[in-house]
């Protein structure tokens, strides 16, 4: 490819059919219009025909359509997403400097950097063409973190999928891994963290969130918005195909039946090595000094780059359509406005800098094209060959579409679900019993070991990989002279929404929290995914409205603010929707990298201590759903000054300690099998109480540490100075798993446990 400025679409005016100009529409006020097929509803058309003035072109239908979308305006979600602005944006290791609005938030990490992070979703592609689905998932989030100045250094990928044996299971999770690893690894990112769970509510509807981590000093921060009169509005990267047409922003906004997923809009297409071009031709740009407003291509395409640059800025936009470089030439103005196609950038820049952005571009194999001006009259005015198609307020687009207060209620069923307790289901009682209950855990889908997953991802490349999987965190250097880093980790448990969302929105904020903190780091800020069944379902919109309430609150409480995140509405097929799953990315920092804390054992002969209280708490457990097959109860309690003292602690404390795993899916009996399974180092613990209680209750605020012997009563006077419970458990060393307690003891040899664990996944897709 190479840069220019001129159009390379091959069609001229005569070959074109006749347009639905502006000038039409005012003179055709009944003409129909597929305004149902593209997914409006009529009170929606009926508004647009109102903000105009008249009905809009094909054109104008196609950019209100895409970005009034519920993937693209969040019409169903704003009215409680906008509690999160109540949440104090100050941190304690500094601030925020760009947030919610903005293509991803950015956060202050000290000695002059910043570090931007956001999740996102890309559901419904990746299910009806998993490997493009979850392959373009990584490559728009990607660019998100690109368009605020900064170089994306890592990404993560929370989860799920229907059950494990499933056949569809089968069909998406391998094309979905594929996807997630193969456009990352081309673009040379590694993978540092995420989840894989399965549940049958994700039959039909897998999650896949993408997480990415870029980092800039303060001074290269870059917004989105198109200002300056005169100021040229150019696009660069691939050309606009017909792949996406109606693809994210559609998809996302419907919800699946039975049949499957044919004859639904075609997926977008990703090309990692383009994107890779474009991140280093965009670094560049910016390095040069020359870009005056910056947007990546996401959903809605050109309507989206368009409409939101001159939202923000203090003009309007005059774009000329037939200047967009085209991969078909038979792409109508409606179907160029509507393409998805990915790894495409829109700048704004000074017609002085045009020679210096297309010799840049040129470096880099980069195609681009001039394709519009800012203008000072607050309009965006597309062109297609001299005749005028969209004449809007482009505020109109980009912000100001519908919003819906949903109604929404307790669900008449949610009273009994929690009345149905786990703690009153049969438990294991003997060392026979709990010796067989262990292993059928450590093998189930949820806790097995995700290798299989996790080794088609590169986790090391670029060497700033300081933790990823299967460590609680993931944490990359940022500053190889001073070894600042920051740690990321994303957890949600959709058992413990379903039984309670607003309790269940905090532990799952609460888990990500104390994940980040067993790593050494000090939690900083979130980000989030929502993903939630129908809004139109008056007891799916309470679970959602529950749930923003408790993240509020607990954010609040944390001290921690919302960056800014996705939500993903319709996960659902049929009358099934998905199990509520509010997925939490919490990002912290640590000053020097060398002071992390690894999640595995690291020597033979150590004290292994349990930091927090335990509680008989087993509804939503990962033990009542394998043993089971039972959801019901209330879910752990939430106690967020425990999180809050425990992180506070483990910070301290990370050059005290030799290991630290959070305890949280699988109860203690997976917080000492996992360290022990990786480092190939065997545990002998004595448990203190009811045996089932300790080995299986998933209470919160607790982790698991390692010391040396020598330094176990410096840890304890700490715990006891920031008011954490400590319990002396065993010590680390030889080549089992055993198990002492009142009234008896069980012993698995290590390898005996570890290749229960890892064999799941090998053998179910083998």
């Amino acid at each position: 490819m190479t840069a220019s400025s001129s159009s390379a679409a091959p069609t001229t005016s005569a070959d074109l059919p006749a347009l639905d100009t502006v000038h039409h529409a005012a003179g055709d006020p009944d003409r129909e219009q597929p305004w149902a097929e593209l997914g409006l509803k009529e009170d929606e058309y009926l508004r647009i025909k109102e903000i105009l003035g008249r009905r809009p072109t094909s054109s104008e239908l196609a950019m209100y359509s895409v970005m009034w979308s519920e993937h693209c305006s969040y019409k169903s979600s704003k009215v409680h997403l906008k509690q999160f602005g109540q949440i104090p944006q100050a941190t304690k290791a500094g601030k925020m400097l760009a947030g919610i609005g903005e293509n991803a938030g950015v956060i202050d990490v000290g000695q002059g950097y910043a570090v931007t992070f956001k999740i996102e979703s890309h559901n419904h592609p990746s299910y009806v063409e998993p490997y493009q689905g979850a392959a373009t998932g990584v490559g728009g989030i990607v660019r998100d973190i690109l368009a605020m100045g900064a170089r994306p250094v890592a990404v993560m990928d929370p989860l799920r999928f229907g059950p494990l044996d499933a056949d569809d299971t089968h069909r998406v999770l391998p094309g979905i891994v594929a996807g997630v690893g193969g456009y990352g690894n081309c673009l040379g990112l590694p993978n540092i963290g995420g989840e894989a769970v399965f549940d049958e509510t994700y039959l039909g509807n897998p999650l896949v969130n993408a997480l990415c981590v870029g980092v800039l000093r303060h001074e290269d921060l870059h917004l989105a918005k198109a200002s300056g009169e005169g100021n040229l509005v150019i696009m660069y990267g691939a050309r606009t195909g017909g792949d996406g047409i109606g693809g994210a922003s559609i998809l996302a906004s419907v919800e699946f039946d039975e049949d499957g997923p044919a004859k639904r809009p075609s997926v977008q297409v990703g090309d990692p090595f383009m994107e890779k071009l474009l991140i280093e031709c965009t670094l560049e740009l910016f390095a040069a000094g020359i870009v005056r407003g910056i947007q990546d291509f996401g959903a809605a395409g050109i309507s989206c780059a368009t409409s939101e640059l001159a939202a923000a800025g203090d003009g309007g936009m005059h774009v000329h359509l037939e200047r967009v470089p085209l991969r078909d030439s038979t792409l109508a103005p409606e179907e160029i406005l509507m393409s998805e196609s990915q790894e495409r950038m829109m700048a704004v820049i000074a017609p002085e800098d045009e020679a210096t952005f297309m010799e840049i571009c040129a470096k880099w194999d980069v195609e681009a094209a001039v394709i519009g001006v800012v203008t000072e009259d607050k309009r965006l005015r597309v062109d297609w060959h001299g005749e005028t198609v969209v004449d809007v307020d482009p505020r109109t687009v980009a912000h100001e579409g519908p919003v819906y207060e949903r109604p929404f209620a307790r669900p008449a069923w949610q009273d009994a679900l929690q009345a149905d307790v786990a703690e009153k289901l049969p438990r294991p009682v003997t060392a026979d019993e709990l010796h067989e209950t262990v292993l059928a855990l450590v093998a189930s889908p949820n806790l097995c070991d995700k290798s299989w997953i996790t080794d088609q991802y590169d986790r090391y490349v670029r060497g700033n990989t300081v933790l990823s999987q299967p460590a609680d965190s993931g944490m990359i250097r940022v500053d190889e002279s001073t070894n600042l880093g920051v740690a990321v980790a994303t957890d949600a448990n959709g058992r413990f929404a379903k039984l309670d969302p607003y309790a269940g929105a905090q532990l799952a904020l609460s888990e990500s929290y104390r994940n980040v903190a067993t790593g050494g780091a000090i939690p900083l800020a979130i980000s989030d995914c929502l993903n939630f069944g129908s809004p139109e379902d008056p007891d799916v919109m309470w679970q959602f409205a529950e749930a923003c309430r408790g993240l509020k609150d607990a954010c609040l409480e944390l001290g921690v603010p919302v960056t800014g995140g996705n939500v993903s509405l319709y996960n659902q097929t049929g009358d099934l929707a998905i199990l509520p799953t509010p997925v939490v990315a919490t990002l912290g920092v640590i000053e020097d990298v060398t002071q992390r804390v690894p999640s595995t054992f690291q020597a033979e002969g150590e004290t292994i201590l349990l930091l927090g209280e335990t509680r008989e708490e087993l509804s939503g457990s990962e033990w009542a759903h394998v043993v089971h097959g039972h959801l019901g109860g209330l879910p752990p309690k939430v106690d967020l000054a425990a999180e809050k003292a425990l992180a506070e602690l483990l910070h301290e404390a990370r050059t005290l300690v030799s290991s630290a795993h959070d305890v949280s899916d699988g109860g203690l009996m997976q917080a000492l099998a996992e360290p022990a399974m990786v480092s190939g180092i065997g545990v002998s613990v004595t448990l203190p109480g009811d045996a089932f209680v300790a080995l299986f209750a998933e209470s919160t605020a607790r982790a698991v540490v390692t010391i040396a012997a020598s330094e176990a009563s410096r840890l304890v006077a700490l715990a006891e100075r920031h008011g954490v419970p400590v319990t002396e458990l065993g010590t680390t060393g030889g080549s089992s798993y055993a198990v002492a307690f009142e009234g008896g003891s069980f012993e698995i040899p290590l390898d005996q446990l570890a290749d229960a664990w890892r064999s799941t996944l090998r053998n179910a897709l083998a």
